[in-house]
């Protein structure tokens, strides 16, 4: 049986933000309208952290019981490295899923109960990464995916459930907080590239091939400052993210240069912080209106 730090690290703590950003951007949208609920927002948060450790978790499991983990060279995963049997690991991603489902169910209840249909897709798409007989993930489709789910759904959904109505800025603020969280699924892709093609996983970074994967990640870390500065129109604070700015040249400097195996470990992480640094202070400029 793993211990509780290696189940903590099979939560993959590096891809976090891309759960805590998305809420955060979304209750900026409500703040700016004057329509933030503060337990609306937190059950939002509950609702994408657990989908986020639970899809984590059923990665883990969905790969292991496949073998394509067994020459990987990211961080430890429960199963392939026999830490923990795949039932256990299955298991925690259920319950994980359970926990999302629940919290989504009290969000609806108290919005409008068509949201059940957008988490059931939700928790389907989370499944059907890698999971199933034909996982999107190996196909070159799990940025799209994560795009949709962890930029335009969960930032959009977050100030829908506070504000009870969609708004454009919404939208508009969903595509800094979609490209980031491909940004990290980027980074990681790229450093399995040789593994991935060893075990058939045909990542949209397998399909690019290592070069156009670098400046794919470049793109997606940097033009969320671009969409942000175009946003100052309307919320002329959303310029405060270039204080974010500095914190890219780390994992840029390193993706460019060539770096590969521990190093994009390490740019994994910087690329986390960043994301939640941009996430903070976009919030703050979302939130605030002249």
């Amino acid at each position: 049986m793993a211990e509780a730090r290696e189940w903590l690290a099979g939560t993959r703590p590096r891809t976090l933000p891309a759960a805590v950003v998305p809420v955060l951007i979304g209750s900026g949208v409500a703040l700016g309208y004057d329509r933030f609920s503060w337990w609306r927002a937190l059950l939002a948060l509950v609702v994408a952290l657990a989908l986020q450790v639970g899809v984590n978790y059923a990665n883990d499991y969905s790969d292991g019981v496949r073998g394509s983990d067994e020459r990987r060279v990211g961080p430890v995963r429960l199963v392939a490295a026999g830490l923990a049997s795949p039932r256990h690991v299955l298991a925690a991603a259920l319950a994980f899923f359970f926990v999302a489902g629940l919290a989504g169910l009290a969000l609806a209840a108290v919005t409008s109960w068509w949201l059940l249909a957008v988490g059931a897709a939700c928790i389907a798409a989370a499944w059907f990464y890698t999971g199933g007989p034909k996982p999107y993930g190996y196909n070159g489709l799990g940025e799209i995916f994560v795009f949709l789910c962890f930029g335009v759904v969960a930032v959009a959904g977050t100030a829908y459930v506070q504000m009870k109505e969609f708004s454009w800025l919404g939208l508009a603020a969903s595509v800094p907080a979609g490209l980031l969280a491909c940004a990290l699924l980027m980074v990681n892709n790229l450093r399995d590239i040789r593994t991935d093609t060893v075990a058939g996983k045909r990542t949209l970074a397998v399909m690019l091939g290592d070069a156009r994967s670098r400046l794919a990640y470049v793109l997606t870390l940097l033009v969320p400052f671009g969409v942000a500065a175009l946003l100052a129109f309307y919320r002329p604070l959303t310029l405060i993210t270039a204080l974010a700015l500095p914190l890219a040249r780390p994992p840029v400097r390193a993706v460019r240069a060539g770096a590969s195996g521990p190093a994009l470990i390490k740019a994994l992480g910087q690329t986390g912080r960043l994301q939640l640094a941009f996430g903070i202070v976009f919030t703050i400029g979302l939130a605030i209106r002249f």
